[in-house]
């Protein structure tokens, strides 16, 4: 009985996995997105930790956004200028599939488990034409009056 169980646990929870992992080449970073909500589901793991994040009914860009602070990483990315280009998304979807880094990078940023309930906002990429699934691969996050850069180390 608890065979079938963790079967149909693990069948059930497959897709959402399969269909999460993408490589970097399927996601627009012309356009960098600004989302912001709570966490509903979390997954802390490799290849990469994710977590679904459902949006207030009315998503906005916060207003000091562009003047906004972010930490340096090891892999040099103008911050500044994706805070300045950030968009709220096309399309209208109220739950998104959050990519974030591996739990490796996570841990040397020293950023926390992100728990459901949570409120979270992340810049990042979506697919190209906001084309497919609502899924964005996270730049940064902000949780918890921090800020983490994902794309690698701390500098």
């Amino acid at each position: 009985m608890i065979h079938r169980r963790l079967m149909l646990a693990a069948a059930l929870a497959a897709p959402w996995a399969a269909r999460a992992h993408h490589g970097w080449s399927s996601f627009d970073q012309t356009r960098p997105i600004w989302l912001e909500g709570r966490a509903t589901q979390v997954a802390w793991r490799n290849p990469h930790a994710e977590l679904k994040l459902e949006l207030p009914a009315e998503p906005r860009l916060p207003a000091d956004l562009a003047s906004r602070a972010l930490p340096a990483q090891a892999t040099g990315v103008d911050g500044q200028a994706l805070l300045a280009a950030a968009r709220l998304p096309r399309r209208r979807d109220k739950v998104w599939l959050i990519e974030l880094a591996p739990l490796t990078r996570l841990s040397a940023w020293k950023m926390p488990e992100i728990k459901p309930g949570a409120a979270v906002a992340v810049l990042g990429f979506t697919f190209t034409d906001e084309k497919g699934d609502a899924v964005l691969r996270a730049e940064y996050v902000w949780l918890d009056g921090q800020v983490y850069g994902l794309r690698s180390s701390p500098a």
